[in-house]
C-alpha cells in the first residue's frame, strides 16, 4: 500500500521526480470548456451563469443572493454545536491574523522631504466556497477573517447549490460568523466568472479565493490580471520528519488525513528508524479499516506516498527543503531546534501533539498554503493577501535641486531626454 524507501541518493530522488510531474498540465480540453463558459459570462452575464447551474447542478434558485437576514438566521437554526467549533476557531483564526496587521508609515528628513507607504484594504474580495459533499467550512472562515482585518469593505461568497437548490447550512454558518457581506448561490467556473466580470446581480471583485475543482483552479488561472487570485493551488500534500521517538500510531493517522483528499494527494514519512518505518505501514494497514474512504487513501499512497529511511537527521531536512511541502508536521525528540533549519514549508508542525487537522481547523494559523514545491517562493494566505499598498513622496525645491545632477545623469544614461527635461525645466 505505501513502500518503504532506503535513501542512496537515487530511489528517493526517482521517486521525487515521479511527484513533482503528478498533477501534469492541466487537460487542454478543461481549459477550452472554462475558456467558453468565461466568455459566456462576460458577454450574457446573469443568464449564461443560470443556465450553466441548471447544467452542472440540476437546478437554479429563483432568487440565487442569499439576503443577509437570512444569513444570519443561520444561526438560530444551525447545528448548536457546529456552530460554537466553529466561533471558537474563529477567534484563534482572528487573533493570529489580527498580528500580521501592517501600519500605514511615513518618515521625515530635515530638508523637508516626507516618504511613506499607505497600506488599505482592497475594495471588493470574492470568496469561492465548495458545497456539496466537498463542502468545507472551515474555508470560509481562513478566507473571509484575514479579509476583514485587512480592511476588505466587501467580501462576496460565492457557493454552489445543493440538488434542492439550497445551500449547505454549515457553510452558511461560517459566512454569518466571519462577516461575509453577500452570499450568491452559484459553483463552477461559472461562479468565477461572475466575480471576475460582475453581471446584472453580481459585483465585480478585484481578487478571488477559495478552493475548487479544476474548472475552478483553470478558470482562477485563466483569469488572473482580469483579478488577482491567491494561488494556483495543486493537491494537497505533507511530509512528516519522525525519528525514533515518534509514535507510529500519530504516524500512519497523520499521513492518512491528507490521503484521504485525493487519489493524486502525496504523504511521504521521512525517519531515520527502520523500525518506526515498519510499524507505521503495519498501522496504516490496521486504521484504514475504519475509515469512511479508504479506496482514495490506498490509491493516493500507492502512487504517491513513500517511507523512506533516511541516513541522518541532517539528510531528511534536506530532503524537507527540497521538497518545499505544503504541511510539514516534525515528530522528533527535539522539535523546536528544528524551526530554523526547515526554511520551505507552508505550515510546520511541532511535535506530538500538533498534528495537520489542528491548522486546518482552529489552531489559527492560515490552511490556504502553497503547495507542488511552490513554498520555496510563495506563503501562505494571510493579511498582506488582501492589502494593497501606494508610497508617496513630497520633495521641496532645495531637495529636489540637490538630488537633479544625479537624476538626470541616469535618465540620460537610459536615453530617457524626456525624463531628464522634465527636472532640468524645474531649474
Amino acid at each position: 500500500m505505501i513502500e518503504i524507501v532506503k535513501a542512496d541518493g537515487t530511489t528517493e530522488r526517482a521517486f521525487l521526480d515521479q511527484l513533482k510531474n503528478r498533477s501534469g498540465e492541466v487537460d487542454k480540453k478543461v481549459t477550452q470548456a472554462v475558456s467558453e463558459i468565461l466568455d459566456q459570462v462576460r458577454c450574457k452575464g446573469d443568464e449564461a451563469v443560470r443556465e450553466y447551474t441548471i447544467r452542472f447542478d440540476g437546478k437554479a434558485p429563483e432568487n440565487p443572493e442569499i439576503t443577509k437576514e437570512e444569513l444570519v438566521s443561520y444561526l438560530e437554526t444551525g447545528n448548536k454545536d457546529i456552530i460554537d467549533s466553529l466561533r471558537r476557531a474563529e477567534e484563534n483564526i482572528r487573533d493570529f491574523h489580527t498580528r500580521q496587521k501592517q501600519q500605514s508609515w511615513i518618515t521625515t528628513r530635515e530638508d523637508g522631504v516626507l516618504m511613506g507607504q499607505r497600506v488599505r484594504g482592497l475594495a471588493r474580495v470574492g470568496i469561492y466556497v465548495p458545497g456539496g459533499t466537498a463542502a468545507y467550512p472551515s474555508s470560509v472562515l481562513m478566507n473571509a477573517v484575514p479579509a476583514k482585518i485587512a480592511g476588505v469593505k466587501e467580501i462576496v461568497m460565492v457557493t454552489p447549490p445543493g440538488k434542492d437548490g439550497k445551500p449547505n447550512p454549515d457553510i452558511m454558518v461560517a459566512a454569518a460568523i466571519a462577516g461575509v457581506d453577500r452570499v450568491f448561490l452559484m459553483g463552477g467556473a461559472q461562479a468565477v466568472g461572475a466575480l471576475a466580470y460582475g453581471t446584472q446581480t453580481v459585483p465585480k471583485v478585484d481578487k478571488i479565493v477559495g478552493p475548487g475543482n479544476i474548472y475552478v483552479a483553470t478558470a482562477k488561472k485563466l483569469l488572473y490580471g482580469t483579478v488577482d487570485i491567491d494561488m494556483v493551488a495543486g493537491p494537497s500534500e505533507i511530509l512528516v520528519l519522525a525519528d525514533e521517538t515518534a509514535n507510529p500510531m500519530y504516524l500512519a493517522a497523520d499521513l492518512m488525513s491528507q490521503a484521504e483528499h485525493d487519489v493524486l494527494a502525496s504523504a511521504i514519512l521521512l525517519t531515520t528508524s527502520e523500525e518506526i518505518a515498519r510499524r507505521t505501514v503495519e498501522e496504516v494497514e490496521r486504521q484504514i479499516k475504519t475509515l469512511s474512504r479508504p479506496a482514495i487513501i490506498e490509491q493516493s499512497l500507492r502512487n504517491y506516498g513513500a517511507i523512506i529511511v533516511c541516513r541522518d537527521l541532517t539528510e531528511a531536512v534536506d530532503f524537507a527543503n527540497e521538497l518545499a511541502p505544503e504541511h510539514l508536521e516534525v515528530c522528533l525528540a527535539n522539535p523546536l531546534e528544528y524551526i530554523g533549519r526547515l526554511d520551505n514549508a507552508g505550515s510546520v508542525f511541532l511535535g506530538n501533539y500538533s498534528p495537520e487537522p489542528l491548522g486546518d481547523y482552529y489552531a489559527g494559523p492560515n490552511h490556504v498554503l502553497p503547495t507542488s514545491g511552490t513554498a520555496r517562493f510563495f506563503s501562505p494566505l494571510s493579511v498582506d493577501s488582501f492589502i494593497k499598498k501606494s508610497s508617496f513622496i513630497y520633495y521641496t525645491r532645495p531637495a529636489l535641486e540637490e538630488a537633479k545632477e544625479d537624476i538626470i545623469r541616469i535618465a540620460e544614461a537610459e536615453g530617457l531626454t524626456a525624463h531628464a527635461n522634465s527636472i532640468q525645466v524645474r531649474f
